[in-house]
């Protein structure tokens, strides 16, 4: 397992990715604090990109924070604005994080440019196509679109990331009270500036086992996830498990893809240290 400190540039990025991934469910409409904050630890499983041969793993401390404000939202989705809410419908400007990874680190890259992290935002919709009548289950289809950009002194534009997915969320397990389940499943399209960023070998780094390689933009594959989460009085444990297929990808021939499917998992135990006196009603 690396030391933290020969990582430091990556943890922010694995931290978001599986903070997201932990907290894919939540409780059935009910009343929350207006806040909650807390800390916990973690640990993650995840490869250095999508069809990396190569995995990181890291145990590290986590922040934990909830908001439910009428526009600004911190929860299971993220972080975002809600624009426009209905009862089916949900408009909203949704944010993520994407990976750096250090070349000297991958034996695929080594040699190359390393990879910045990406900064991602963009509208997504979320529409509920079923939902029970005490609404502990829904189905609900997530149809974010984002722009992606490099963060460093100067970023760069890379490109688009289009994931829908459909997200199923069981809060009312028979015989597991006050256990959660989320499945979810979606497909991948990047622009061509997107599946470049991580697939396209240029010319100057082409090697005898690493041969000059453009991605275009298109299909990059599918995703399936799988999370489960408890709120204890004072404590939330979370962990999950996702599966990657990159076959059919427009990219799947660039040499930089190592390996085509793979697993990636992680679990989470926080405690709430404080939580807002004011109640609102949460409606997922």
């Amino acid at each position: 397992m690396h030391a933290l400190s020969s990582n430091g540039r990556r943890i922010s990025r694995l931290t978001a990715a599986g903070l997201a991934c932990l907290s894919l469910v939540a409780p059935a409409a009910e009343e929350k604090p207006l806040w909650e904050l807390g800390a916990g630890v973690a640990a993650f499983s995840f490869p250095y990109y999508r069809g990396s041969d190569q995995t990181d793993h890291f145990v590290l401390p986590v922040p934990y924070f909830t908001y439910h404000g009428d526009f600004f939202k911190a929860d299971r989705h993220g972080i975002r604005g809600s624009f426009f809410d209905s009862d089916r419908l949900d408009l909203s400007v949704s944010l993520a994080l994407s990976p750096p990874g250090l070349s000297d680190d991958i034996r695929a890259r080594f040699g190359m440019p390393n990879l910045d992290a990406t900064f991602e935002i963009g509208p997504q919709m979320d529409i509920t196509l079923w939902r029970s009548e005490n609404r502990a289950r829904f189905l609900k289809l997530l149809l974010p679109l984002r722009a992606a950009f490099t963060v460093e002194s100067s970023p760069r534009d890379v490109g688009w990331v289009f994931h829908p997915r459909l997200n199923m969320d069981i809060t009312d397990l028979p015989g597991m009270p006050g256990w959660n389940i989320g499945l979810l499943a979606g497909v991948v399209f990047g622009d061509q500036r997107q599946n470049a960023y991580y697939y396209s070998v240029a010319p100057q780094y082409a090697t005898a086992t690493r041969p000059a390689y453009q991605a275009g933009g298109g299909y990059a594959g599918t995703q399936y996830l799988m999370a489960i989460s408890k709120r204890f009085p004072k404590v939330w444990f979370g962990a999950f498990a996702r599966y990657d297929n990159l076959s059919g990808a427009t990219f799947e021939n660039s040499p930089l893809v190592r390996q085509k499917d793979y697993f990636a998992a992680g679990l989470s135990v926080n405690w709430i240290l404080g939580e807002s006196s004011t109640r609102v009603r949460v409606d997922d």
